[in-house]
């Protein structure tokens, strides 16, 4: 399991490297749902979404939303 951050309009994720990718295995990965709003908040994207991804299924949970610095 993973915690992502999701643009909520691209529906990519942040990278480790600051880039968005449409692929969710290549999102940076938070400890906690807090870290992930904490630095999406900071993001110049306007909506997002925290979500839980499983790599083995391929399923997501969407856990918190909110703006960015771009919203």
């Amino acid at each position: 399991m993973t915690i992502l951050i999701e643009d909520a309009k691209t529906q990519e994720y942040l990278a480790s490297d600051g880039r968005w990718t449409k692929k969710p295995d290549q999102g940076a990965s938070f400890a906690t749902t807090r870290d992930a709003y904490a630095a999406a908040k900071i993001e110049p994207i306007g909506k997002f979404n925290i979500v839980l991804y499983f790599g083995d299924s391929k399923q997501f949970i969407n856990m918190d939303h909110g703006s960015g610095k771009g919203g």
